[in-house]
């Protein structure tokens, strides 16, 4: 028996030991889920504190059970460390670190390396390796597999090595972790086979098994990319539209009639979240290098990166229009500050961009966010309200919702009644009968 074969007996057995470098918002879940399918599990992460309520079953993930993962850990499935060495008692590790912007907006792919180099100091014979982390399209065998082959041991005969793109949706109640589709691109066959075993038997979809780590990277650019681009169509849309009188958003449900050929996105502040406004950098920043330059891209980033300000400005019209004030001394009330509701993730949020432009202005802002109470911006802590009261809304200039609060009991009739007026950039008022003190993106 060659050792593909009994990799894929002991995967079928539960007897691989799966590692999981990374225990954010992708890590995290994933490292459950192997658990709960009965691997015994490592969580890796250079945070103690990550490390520390791991290890005491308490969740910070939201989309993370605290008391599944208390169950997980109390029957010794999961654990987790900062101590990489531990690496060498894995069979299967996934690498699931960030790969953000750095100060001049270029690719840091700092942590990825480290990670790698992190494994290539513990490799094993028979290891296999996956990368979840996004990047640009190369990344795998240009960077992580000559990192990995310092070691000393071959790719494909020492070990297997391949991407597989994570796709989560944070907040997310329908798509998970589970039943979103897994696309793998690996380095040979046997490397192929293997890692979408693994996945096939952690997740309850099949795996679509691409040529290449290039391939399987170059979708998840152009899956960002597609909702990139859309998104900054749609806001252009609204800004015309509200030059022209045009609601907008009756514009996109007319349009929605049509059952072939259309797609409805929609407006708003702008981007957010780690993946949709950095993943086009990284693609372009791969495509320079090949006399290349995604002109569709680069408007629609232009647009969307300006969608703050834009918002910012409408602020202003509002109210001097309706109020005859200007930004500076007023009070304004932001609801919801993660770059998406649902979500306690303010990554790139353009939320903390608009209240950033307003306090510059002058303005007095406060934010409610059920699933944020505090986050941090460019060095400055902001705190949030913990109760969305009568008062609050009261005493609010203008009620500007950039993230649709989203949880059992708010209501947005009782904003519109309370407050003196709404800009309601997300369409989340659109519902109710009676809208006279509502603006709209």
């Amino acid at each position: 028996m060659n050792i593909r074969e009994r990799l894929l007996n002991k995967i079928a057995d539960r007897e691989i030991v799966t590692g999981v470098i990374g225990l954010g918002y992708v890590g995290l879940p994933l490292a459950v889920e192997m658990a709960k399918a009965g691997f015994r599990t490592i969580g890796f992460d250079v945070k103690k504190e990550k490390v520390n309520s791991v290890n005491q079953g308490l969740s910070y993930i939201r989309d993370v059970a605290g008391d599944d993962l208390k169950t997980l850990v109390d029957k010794g499935l999961l654990a987790a460390t900062t101590d990489f060495s531990e690496i060498r008692n894995t069979d299967f590790i996934a690498v699931c670190v960030p790969t953000p912007l750095d100060e001049m907006r270029q690719p840091d792919l700092s942590c990825l390396e480290a990670a790698v180099k992190s494994i290539a100091d513990h490799l094993r014979k028979g290891m296999i390796i996956v990368i979840e982390s996004t990047s640009y399209p190369g990344t795998t065998e240009e960077l992580v597999k000559p990192i990995l082959e310092s070691s000393g041991m071959k790719c494909g005969e020492d070990f297997y090595l391949g991407f597989s793109p994570e796709r989560l949706d944070p907040g997310n109640t329908i798509y998970n972790i589970r039943n979103i589709p897994k696309v793998v691109g690996a380095i040979g066959n046997d490397a192929g086979e293997l890692i979408a075993a693994m996945y096939e038997a952690v997740l309850d979809n099949k795996v679509f098994r691409v040529s290449s780590p290039a391939v399987a990277e170059m979708a998840k650019m152009l899956e960002n990319s597609y909702r990139n681009v859309n998104v900054g169509l749609i806001n252009e849309f609204a800004i015309f539209c509200n030059k022209m009188g045009v609601d907008v958003w009756e514009v996109i449900e007319a349009a929605k009639t049509k059952p072939f050929g259309f797609a409805p996105f929609y407006p708003g502040p702008g981007l957010g979240g780690h993946c949709i406004p950095v993943d086009p950098v990284y693609l372009n920043y791969k495509a320079a290098g090949h006399d290349f330059r995604f002109s569709v891209i680069d408007a629609s980033m232009e647009v969307n990166d300006s969608m703050p300000g834009y918002c910012v400005d409408r602020i202003e019209e509002i109210l001097s229009r309706r109020f005859d004030k200007s930004v500076k001394g007023s009070r304004i009330l932001i609801l919801g500050i993660a770059y998406k509701e649902g979500s306690d993730d303010c990554r790139e949020s353009p939320s903390l961009r608009i209240i950033d432009k307003l306090r510059a202005k002058g303005a007095d802002t406060v934010f409610y966010d059920p699933c944020v109470s505090r986050c941090r911006y460019k060095g400055k802590v902001y705190e949030g309200e913990d109760k969305l009261t009568d008062f609050l809304v009261q005493n609010a200039d203008l009620v500007v919702v950039t993230t649709p609060p989203s949880y059992d009991g708010l209501d947005y009739e009782f904003v519109r009644r309370h407050a003196k007026a709404v800009f309601d950039i997300r369409n989340a008022t659109g519902n109710l009968a009676d809208r006279s003190n509502i603006e709209t993106l």
